[in-house]
């Protein structure tokens, strides 16, 4: 399941990402890469170490971790710190599938891998995120502020940038829901679970819906 959260961050909230980013210090993205990824892998990311690097997070998943899209889509067991990545003219990020387990001491599973867009469209060409699917290749780029949800088990690539620069946040979760067949069950019962409590709150098909949801969310969900 692709899941297109629009307007992450709106534009006052851009603008203080893109003058925290403006001169900030990148490092060689092979350094946070697994090894099959490290063959493939030419951007730069943020240093973790950059003093920006709080801001940041504050900013971006300050947003992102309360977007209703994302919550329903990911049902979010843990969300790890994103990594800020950069893309000159001649990056790139070849077909890849991301680790299974990340982190170092906090260890976590990724279901779900999330790019927002911080790059304004017309500042840069090429930068597709190209999603592998089981009905085709989806090529992916979004305005500034916008993000993806895609599985971290598919494989995918960032194409050449040919003009411009690049720049996303990229983050992982856990979802409390493993089965992203039941993740996308789980998420277009919402959206109709959702509507009906918006348009007829009162009514006995909203109650069943919403104890379905409810109920499925409990069966199905590890902690």
């Amino acid at each position: 399941m692709l899941v297109h959260v629009p307007a992450v961050l709106d534009q006052s909230q851009l603008a203080m990402v893109w003058e925290l980013l403006s001169g900030a210090r990148y490092e060689d993205g092979k350094a946070s890469a697994g090894l099959a990824a490290k063959r493939v892998k030419h951007n730069q990311e943020l240093a973790v170490s950059d003093e920006r690097m709080s801001a940041l997070n504050r900013i971006v998943m300050g947003r992102l971790v309360s977007n209703p899209t994302y919550l329903n889509a990911a049902l979010p067991h843990r969300v790890a710190a994103p990594f800020y990545a950069r893309y000159a003219p001649g990056m790139s990020y070849g077909d890849h599938v991301d680790d299974p387990v990340m982190g170092s001491g906090d260890r976590y599973r990724s279901d779900i891998s999330i790019t927002v867009f911080l790059s304004p469209l017309d500042s840069y060409d090429g930068g597709e995120l190209v999603i592998q699917t089981a009905f085709g290749e989806r090529r992916v780029k979004l305005p500034a502020g916008d993000a993806i949800l895609y599985p971290s088990s598919s494989v995918h690539h960032v194409a050449e940038v040919t003009r411009g620069e690049r720049l996303v946040a990229v983050t992982w979760v856990q979802s409390l829901v493993r089965d992203p067949a039941r993740r996308e069950l789980l998420y277009d019962l919402s959206l109709a679970r959702d509507k009906l409590l918006e348009n007829h709150p009162e009514t006995d098909e909203t109650r069943r819906v919403h104890s379905a949801y409810v109920n499925l969310v409990r069966m199905w969900a590890e902690l």
